[in-house]
């Protein structure tokens, strides 16, 4: 069983697992998990001799001892067929695992010490033993968190609210945007589910996947999300599985959106004054404009984590490293999930981010980028260990190679 400590402070309870930087604190107010170094840690009561019998190492140089996160994908079904789904969910997939069955891994998962559940499929709200699954994991420890359509099933999501420390609608743009990126027009029915959900709790935000069709709104996007009082808009990068990989050429951003990702963030979220999370994937995004290393190293900022930071798991069970990666060969089911975690080779390319090509063993960043987004990799390299074809400096990478004069 995973090590905990149980700490009170001005009422406000604050959790730490031992890991061997030092310690991860999970804080009720401000919400957030805060990785902590060894000194930090003695000082909140760590007894340094029973848990650290080697040199002090970095975030990174090994697997952190679980998972901070699981995204659990616990149905195949949904009646909306988005043209990018990542799980290509129909309205009639059968094979998922039953509500025992995935509380035998939120049992597993608590033992292993995991702060987070981000419960998505298909669309979960339909699922009658959901609320049961929720409360489940409440009463276990762990924080479950919502990804919804907002398209069906609003009574039970509104009933199960207060439960949830986060709840996000997926809403990829605004208007007849949202029907160029889905391939439908759900948005005034998403919009009136924001609405009713913001009555319930204020822990609601919106997901949107960024495409090359909705990239100049995210400005838009972000006032919307201001109208619409919501506390975060998480930005996620069209990936290429499920129906996203026969779309995925159409949808992604040109390498000239991705080169200006992150100032066109920073400057939506400053005018707005508005919390805007992205995915590990951009990291090779945000490398490109030269930010401070300690600074993100301070923030906790990675990319891809996959396997490390987070675990996924398909509707029948199986681990994957990320919501879009595919299951190991040699993976388990998620409710086994911890003699897994120990091994040497556990999630292949994932975890094995230190052996890199050019132009990521150069780069200063490499060490927070870990080499980009492998599902990416894998798609259009054909291969998951080959540095993230659309990180601006391996395009320039390309490029250059391409330019240069044969030998004579």
């Amino acid at each position: 069983m995973r090590t905990w400590l149980r700490r009170k402070r001005r009422g406000l309870e604050r959790r730490l697992r031992i890991e061997h930087f030092g310690a991860i604190a999970q804080l009720s107010w401000p919400r957030a998990l805060v990785f902590l170094d060894r000194d930090f840690a003695r000082s909140l009561g760590v007894n340094s001799s029973k848990h650290w019998d080697e040199d002090e190492q970095e975030v990174g140089a090994r697997p952190l001892v679980a998972p901070l996160e699981a995204h659990l994908q616990i149905t195949n079904r949904c009646d909306a067929g988005c043209q990018g789904c990542y799980t290509a969910a129909t309205p009639n997939a059968q094979r998922e695992w039953p509500v025992e069955r995935w509380k035998a891994t939120i049992d597993e998962l608590a033992e292993m010490g995991v702060f987070h559940l981000a419960l998505g499929g298909g669309e979960s709200a339909d699922l009658p033993w959901l609320g049961e699954l929720v409360q489940y994991a409440r009463d276990k420890g762990l924080v479950p968190n919502l990804t919804t359509s907002g398209l069906s099933s609003l009574a039970r999501v509104l009933q199960l609210a207060p439960l949830f420390g986060q709840i996000n609608v997926s809403i990829d743009g605004l208007g007849d945007e949202y029907a160029r990126v889905r391939g439908f027009d759900g948005f005034a029915q998403a919009d009136a589910a924001l609405l009713e959900l913001r009555k319930r709790t204020k822990n609601v935000g919106i997901n949107v996947v960024v495409t090359r069709h909705n990239f100049s709104s995210l400005d838009k996007i972000f006032s919307y999300a201001k109208r619409r009082r919501l506390n975060e808009v998480e930005l996620l990068r069209f990936k290429p599985a499920g129906r996203g990989i026969s779309t995925f050429s159409e949808m992604t951003c040109s390498d000239m959106q991705h080169r200006a990702f992150l100032p066109t963030v920073l400057a939506g979220a400053k005018r707005h004054r508005l919390r805007v999370r992205v995915d590990c994937s951009y990291m090779p995004m945000l490398a490109h404009h030269k930010p401070s290393r300690e600074l993100l190293a301070r923030l906790s900022v990675y990319g891809c984590t996959g396997g490390d930071f987070l675990i996924g798991a398909k509707a029948t069970g199986q681990v994957t490293a990320c919501s879009f990666a595919q299951p190991p060969k040699d993976g388990p089911n998620v409710d086994t999930l911890k003699d897994y975690w120990r091994r040497d080779d556990a999630f292949g390319a994932f975890r094995d981010w230190h052996n890199a090509e050019q132009p990521c063993a150069s780069c200063d960043y490499h060490a927070l980028c870990r080499g980009g987004c492998r599902v990416v990799s894998r798609h259009l390299c054909g291969d998951e260990t080959k540095p993230d074809p659309e990180c601006p400096r391996v395009v320039d990478a390309r490029d250059k190679r391409k330019t240069l004069p044969l030998a004579t």
